[in-house]
């Protein structure tokens, strides 16, 4: 397994693990409201651009990841979508980018 890979690898792992240890240290402390959560994403015009850059890198995500699946038919691939919006882009894109450059079989 390439260097590249690896590091895309590490980097969907490293995008999953850190920022949920700030999602559970908020749910510890606010409550697990989901609505509260959203509530936090809008609490100022500043943490309102980065949900709404996020969630823009996130749709364009899944449009590509969508198109590619419909060329290269690697349907293993498509993991990455739930993994976006369950988790997020940090996770998501890399994981998508070590799925996408597996050797061709």
């Amino acid at each position: 397994m390439s260097s590249l890979r690896m590091l895309y690898l590490a980097l969907a792992v490293w995008g999953a693990v850190h920022p949920m240890y700030y999602f559970v240290t908020w749910f510890n402390a606010e409550g697990w409201s989901l609505s509260a959560m959203v509530d936090a994403w809008h609490a100022n015009a500043a943490a309102s651009g980065l949900v709404w850059d996020l969630t823009i890198a996130a749709v364009t995500l899944t449009i590509w990841i969508i198109a590619e699946v419909a060329v290269r038919r690697n349907f293993l691939s498509l993991i990455a979508i739930p993994a976006t919006f369950c988790i997020g882009v940090s996770c998501g894109l890399p994981l998508y980018l070590f799925l996408r450059t597996a050797p061709i079989r």
